[in-house]
């Protein structure tokens, strides 16, 4: 691998093509959270290939129904718009596809979770060209970060919970990001009760709702579950008023709350910190807009003195955390859940004790196994 010593940035980097590759498997079986299940990992491996010979790859999203939709405007609408365009200059790019978000017949986190796709894309190739980590280029405030498992779904999915916390343990997960709110508040806390007596005392255990609760309820479960560790209370009540009811969750109840994974772009988690309703922002990257975005997100919520998450994705948040004093957990699943992450990224480091270390190759350090895109390959 070239030092970053020894590079000479290009003068500019000059967008001649777009490729994607959509990847798609089929789980074991069905993983149900409180309102939804999922029987499939989907990705979109997209390549941005520059004049000057840098090429930048990167793999974003879980989108199964709406993938073909979702390839259609990278191919359509914002290849078309960043042909011979400077990929170093990321904030024009960004704003070249915006217009994609404005079709007002379609749902527009199609038009988000594609210009993800292609942002996150770009700044693989900026980081590559000019020999630099992406979290270095960000701030490079660390290079490791806690990983922790999404994981407590319903139905046995991976064993029993004591099973799936000893296997989370084992492998060098620092703790458990467990579902809850397809249950009663009762039946949830004594399911949660289970993971902690199970894991220890020092294994971080979160809950997460999916919005799955009423005020009432979630308030309950933080009662019942008083005194058991929780670390954040995540998206505990339905969108329909949910900034309101995630405020007085967290101040009736005294636990962080944490939310922001459905919002698709800055308005959204900037409203939800101007109402007080949460104490941790876990934007999406890969569903808002790329990293472009995520930056702008990050940088309010410093300001509002509320820690910044992200929501899944690994390979992206990893550096994007790693590069911020307020960046929390990386977060990822058990390979029965994404095998992707485990299959695809051939120079894989860890997790090891509790921690996952930031790539250090220059951009997002991704080396994708072939094999495994062939295997996956829609």
């Amino acid at each position: 691998m070239q030092s970053s010593s020894s590079v000479t940035p290009p003068a500019a980097l000059r967008i001649r093509a777009i490729e994607t590759i959509p990847l798609r498997a089929q789980l074991p079986r069905t993983f149900r959270g409180s309102k939804y299940q999922m029987s499939t990992r989907c990705t979109i491996i997209t390549r941005l290939i520059t004049e000057e010979g840098i090429v930048g790859t990167v793999y974003n999203g879980d989108e199964d129904e709406t993938q073909g939709a979702i390839l259609n405007i990278i191919h359509q609408e914002l290849a078309p718009a960043l042909h011979g365009m400077d990929a170093l200059n990321v904030e024009g790019c960004w704003q070249a596809m915006l217009p994609a978000t404005r079709d007002i017949l379609r749902d527009r986190k199609l038009a988000t979770s594609a210009i993800a796709c292609v942002d996150t894309a770009i700044w693989d190739a900026v980081g590559r060209a000019l020999g630099v980590p992406l979290y270095k280029l960000w701030g490079g405030y660390r290079d490791t970060r806690p990983i922790v498992a999404i994981g407590g779904y319903y139905h046995d999915a991976l064993g029993t919970i004591a099973e799936e916390i000893a296997w989370y343990r084992e492998h060098g997960l620092a703790g458990c990001k467990f579902k809850v709110g397809g249950a009663t508040p009762t039946e949830d806390a004594a399911r949660f009760r289970v993971a902690r007596e199970a894991a220890g005392p020092e294994f971080l255990l979160m809950a997460d709702a999916n919005q799955g609760y009423t005020v009432a309820e979630a308030v309950l479960f933080c009662r019942l579950t008083e005194g058991l560790g929780l670390r954040w209370f995540e998206e505990p009540c339905g969108w329909e008023n949910d900034r309101r009811a995630m405020r007085d969750v967290r101040l009736m109840s005294g636990v962080p709350v944490a939310a922001g994974q459905s919002e698709i772009g800055l308005a959204g988690v900037r409203d939800l910190m101007m109402d007080g309703a949460i104490d941790v922002c876990n934007f999406d990257a890969s569903w808002a807009s790329g990293p472009t975005e995520w930056r702008r997100a990050a940088a309010l919520a410093q300001a509002f003195s509320v820690q910044m998450a992200h929501h899944e994705e690994p390979q992206i948040s990893a550096h994007l955390l790693g590069a911020l004093p307020h960046g929390t957990y990386v977060e990822c699943f058990h390979p029965n859940r994404d095998p992707l992450f485990w299959e695809l990224i051939a120079n894989r480091r860890g997790p090891t004790d509790g921690l996952y270390r930031v790539p250090d190759g220059p951009g997002f350090g991704l080396e994708l196994d072939e094999a495994a895109i062939q295997r996956y390959r829609v």
